[in-house]
């Protein structure tokens, strides 16, 4: 079975880390996924970061519409291909 890596892009940190929290309390996921900050390209300024919350699995074990769903709870957005 092959894995899939799902982007959920996120406004701060405390998004971020409610999101991954939420991934494992209402999706199943067998671990906390990872937070990453990240700079917007091109921006120097601090403030103008994105967080990213990373999980990778086999395919099929998180429905994207799910994902897209709690990420836009949080202001935030699956990342697409």
């Amino acid at each position: 079975m092959t894995d899939v890596r799902h982007i959920l892009v996120l406004p701060d940190r405390e998004a971020a880390e409610e999101v991954a929290e939420a991934v494992v309390d209402t999706l199943g996921a067998p671990e906390e996924p990872q937070v990453i900050r990240e700079a917007l390209a091109g921006e120097d300024d601090a403030e103008d970061a994105q967080w990213l919350v990373v999980l990778e699995g086999p395919e099929g074990r998180y429905e994207p519409s799910a994902l897209d769903a709690l990420a836009a709870e949080h202001e935030g957005w699956l990342e697409k291909d």
